[in-house]
């Protein structure tokens, strides 16, 4: 494969995966930095991609840890693995919060089914279950809108990885800030 095929095969991976939840590049580490400067990793369930402008969309809470991680330094980033042909996507970049009141987080929230919104009903993530009296109860719990929010991610770099029985491949990517592809490379894995 050429610089130029292996940019549009991850690019086309990614976005299949934002539509096929059997797709290994459909869950994705996504890597911040805490209060504490210290490096924070979890899952997170890719939902959309706009491979022009080289955009995924992540969907969250908004009382999550990567929530104010993000809010404090919006430097972040996703790291995926397809067993075959035994790839890894690294993508470095930043990251938009789009909260509830945002157009953009209505707009998403309109095309969840009910099964995924019930996901932000409850207490924040990370606290512990516990029963809560029912006067603390709110509206927003009922639908758990009020606590949904959109992450929008924008890749400056893509670090390609393949791993084969010899002569594993890497190749590094830059974007510009519209989604332009300004420079590519092989590079020693």
């Amino acid at each position: 494969m050429t610089l130029a095929e292996v940019d549009v095969s991850a690019w086309a991976e990614l976005e299949g995966a934002a539509a096929d939840p059997q797709s290994a590049f459909r869950y994705l580490n996504l890597c911040s930095v805490d209060a504490y400067g210290r490096p924070q990793a979890r899952m997170v369930v890719l939902r959309r991609v706009d491979v022009a402008r080289r955009v995924l969309e992540i969907h969250t809470d908004v009382r999550s840890p990567k929530w104010q991680e993000i809010s404090a330094d919006p430097r972040v980033t996703l790291l995926g693995f397809g067993p075959q042909p035994k790839v890894q996507l690294r993508l470095q970049g930043s990251a938009e919060l789009n909260g509830p009141a945002s157009e953009c987080a209505a707009e998403a929230w309109s095309l969840l089914p009910r099964s995924t919104r019930s996901t932000y009903m409850g207490g924040p993530p990370g606290d512990d279950i516990g029963e809560r009296p029912a006067s603390e109860s709110t509206a927003a719990d009922a639908d758990g809108q009020a606590f949904f929010g959109v992450l929008i991610f924008r890749a400056e770099t893509l670090d390609w990885f393949q791993l084969r029985h010899a002569d594993n491949r890497r190749a590094v990517f830059a974007y510009d800030h519209l989604g332009a592809l300004t420079s590519s490379r092989w590079v020693n894995p």
